[in-house]
């Protein structure tokens, strides 16, 4: 059974930082892209930011130079390291996977059950 789970939101003032983790088991991690994914109510679910094992990293435009995304292989974990952050970074951030490749494209990927309810909350306070 593929299970990602998100953890590392909270609530911080602008100019913070955050460190996502998502756990990621169930599947070959090395066969998938990895994305970050965020959300507010009553608008469209947006990339953030994607990742291969061994390939390019991706990033929105309104976090490039604010955010990395990484991962641990050997934990099968991927991180988002956000730092400078703005209160329109608030949201429910959420990880997702989709097979290679493509990767930088955000279409595509998923969720187990396409369960997009759950994620961790970010709140970034002017």
């Amino acid at each position: 059974q593929v299970w990602l789970v998100e953890s590392g939101g909270g609530s911080v003032e602008a100019g913070g930082s955050l460190r996502l983790s998502c756990v990621a088991s169930g599947f070959k991690y090395s066969n998938y892209c990895m994305g970050w994914f965020r959300q507010t109510p009553g608008n469209e679910r947006e990339g953030v930011a994607s990742t291969v094992i061994g390939g390019s990293t991706t990033y929105a435009e309104s976090v490039k130079g604010r955010f990395t995304i990484s991962h641990d292989n050997a934990e099968n974990t991927l991180y988002l390291q956000m730092n400078s952050l703005r209160p329109e970074d608030t949201a429910v951030y959420f990880c997702a996977h989709k097979p290679k490749p493509y990767c930088a494209i955000w279409a595509g990927y998923s969720r187990p059950n396409n369960d997009w309810g759950q994620g961790t909350q970010v709140t970034v306070s002017s």
